[in-house]
């Protein structure tokens, strides 16, 4: 149920550098037809900088890690093509459904085919509203208990990120701040918070993955926080006024749970007129280049 991408399968067996790539993104966070043009560009932007690119998904019923063309088509135009977490892999799989996997469920799989780097825009955290819904993405449980480096740039602003990062800290996995002593808001390139940890290069960050393995931590996750150039952020007086018109409007409109996330990147994508849409590319493809970097350096003997 679990198949590798035979370039993929090569690259792992020679020990060359893999970076995990999330699907979601393509099937959830971007609209159509930009989506499937967006998710090449990023596969593009890892193999430029010197690693092999292994998008994940769920298509008919196999975890595939790495996707060939038609794979990828399925999952960027498919019309039944479910956002899937860790908890739902097995269903979904045993059901021979198709879903584009979260960053719990990538990193999930990720591991489980023996690939250390993994590059997303932003993680899933706390919810403003936790304190009464418990609502907290299942990203954070995955960081606690999956070896995988995950660069991102940081958590979703539209979540609770002093709470999120209080979490992070109970949960054991080291944030690292790269370039920065602040940790990104995403859309922003300082939510407002520090981060303990700054790494400048990708050595640094690989010499962190070892230096866990080592010493026996290296059983979780680990964060590593790319924030966006403060000259290609969203402009902060607009986030704040769409973050607060969004979330308005998901409460309004009664969406809750899982479904908030896309709902308020829609909202954010839809009423800025593409300004979001254009910082979330840059997002993920600048994480894209970070990552396989860190992948390379993790490969090379120190």
């Amino acid at each position: 149920m679990l198949t590798v991408l035979p370039e993929v399968a090569d690259a792992l067996a020679a020990g060359r550098p893999v970076v995990a790539l999330e699907s979601t993104i393509i099937s959830h966070g971007l609209p159509r037809p930009d989506n499937l043009r967006v998710a090449r560009e990023i596969e593009q932007a890892v193999r430029s900088a010197g690693a092999v690119p292994a998008t994940i998904a769920v298509v008919a019923g196999h975890a595939r890690i790495g996707l060939d063309d038609d794979a990828l088509e399925a999952i960027a135009n498919g019309e039944d093509v479910v956002k899937v977490s860790t908890r739902d892999l097995a269903t979904l799989v045993a059901r021979g459904g198709s879903g584009a996997t979260t960053v719990a469920a990538t990193s999930h799989l990720a591991a489980r085919a023996g690939i250390r780097v993994f590059a997303t825009g932003g993680l899933g955290g706390v919810h403003r509203d936790a304190r009464s819904t418990w609502d907290e993405s299942a990203d954070l449980q995955s960081l606690a208990t999956t070896p995988v480096a995950v660069v991102c740039a940081g958590v979703k602003s539209i979540l609770d990120v002093p709470a999120t990062l209080e979490r992070l800290e109970t949960l054991g996995v080291p944030v690292l701040g790269f370039g920065t002593d602040s940790f990104p808001g995403f859309y922003l390139t300082d939510s407002g918070h520090p981060v303990d940890w700054r790494v400048d290069t990708p050595e640094e960050v690989a010499a962190v993955i070892r230096a866990a393995d080592d010493l026996g931590t290296g059983d979780r996750g680990i964060v590593v926080a790319n924030p966006v150039r403060a000259a290609e952020q969203v402009d902060p007086d607009l986030h704040d006024r769409l973050l607060h018109s969004g979330l308005t409007a998901a409460e309004r409109a009664g969406v809750s749970g899982k479904d908030v996330t896309p709902f308020l990147l829609d909202w954010f994508h839809r009423e800025s007129e593409g300004v979001t849409l254009t910082a979330n590319v840059r997002i993920v493809l600048r994480n894209a280049d970070l990552a396989a970097r860190v992948a390379a350096a993790l490969g090379r003997t120190p």
